[in-house]
């Protein structure tokens, strides 16, 4: 890629489409979010931002994907401190297209700064390929309970 254009949506779109390329087989996932494993007894994942089926947030999507490994096909993958501060510098510079919201930076940032104040607490990034998909954990399945 030549020229990166952070500033624009087609340029995000642009970052989108090369960043997924590079990523053997992949495929953008229909919905996508972090979970924060629970700070009380409560069993249900924390999700500071849910990406919904038709939602256009796919850029932070592929951004996580590269970082895990990831090809966007349904499943659950152990998110550590460090995979979430490397896609948050990936991300931070789609803060210069200031005609987007970015709710995914946000919501990692928040999920960082609850790791780091209570180090007991996890982090997992849940991909649904599909919404006929298997359930792949319980934080799928806690994210699917959002999308109805």
């Amino acid at each position: 890629m030549s020229e990166v254009d952070w500033s624009t949506p087609e340029g995000l779109a642009a970052i989108t489409t090369y960043l997924g390329g590079r990523i053997p087989d992949w495929r953008a996932p229909v919905a996508h979010a972090l979970a924060l494993s629970p700070a009380t007894s409560s069993p249900e994942w924390e999700f500071a931002h849910v990406n919904a089926p038709g939602g256009r947030h796919a850029l932070p999507a592929v951004i996580l994907a590269t970082v895990l490994g990831h090809d966007g096909s349904t499943a659950t993958l152990e998110v550590s401190r460090s995979d979430l501060q490397e896609a948050v510098a990936s991300l931070a510079p789609a803060a210069a297209c200031t005609s987007l919201d970015h709710p995914n930076l946000a919501a990692w940032r928040l999920a960082l700064a609850e790791v780091e104040s209570n180090p007991l607490r996890t982090m997992c990034a849940v991909f649904i390929a599909d919404l006929a998909d298997p359930v792949s954990s319980e934080a799928d399945g806690s994210l699917r309970s959002r999308l109805v």
